[in-house]
């Protein structure tokens, strides 16, 4: 067995990274680590975990979009972070209640598929959305 002590970064494959640094960056307000390696991988810290945004054509592979509900940002009151989102021209979904949390999803740019959560619950089953960019429910419990 190994001593893992925890998870160090997430790596978030994008097609667009002056896009991409302007969503996590500006739109979420997540404080961009100043010892990002390039401007090809650039790293946001969240608190808890680095989200390590990247163009993978020059890391040597293909771009594969994370799965539906891969990340989960947990945010304080889903009306009010969706209604911040939406004002920055971010499309927001109806909210939703699962009995255990509310949440709503979102289309995240540049082809990048997040979620944004609050509580402790962990969600699944995120709906498609019609944007170029790809589906993250956003939860509260």
């Amino acid at each position: 067995m190994i001593d893992v002590q925890r998870v160090d970064y997430i790596r978030v494959p994008v097609t667009d990274m002056d896009e991409a640094n302007y969503f996590y960056g500006e739109v979420l307000g997540l404080e961009r680590n100043p010892n990002s390696p390039d401007e090809d991988w650039v790293e946001y810290e969240t608190g808890n975990v680095t989200l390590a945004v990247m163009a993978p054509h020059t890391h040597d592979y293909e771009f594969t979009p994370l799965p539906p509900g891969t990340i989960a940002l947990r945010v304080a009151d889903v009306a009010e972070a969706k209604a911040a989102l939406e004002a920055a021209g971010v499309q927001v979904d109806e909210m939703w209640d699962s009995g255990v949390c509310h949440g709503a999803g979102l289309t995240i740019p540049p082809a990048t598929r997040s979620c944004c959560t609050t509580g402790t619950s962990r969600m699944s089953g995120v709906r498609s959305s019609s944007r170029g960019g790809t589906p993250c429910p956003m939860t509260t419990a």
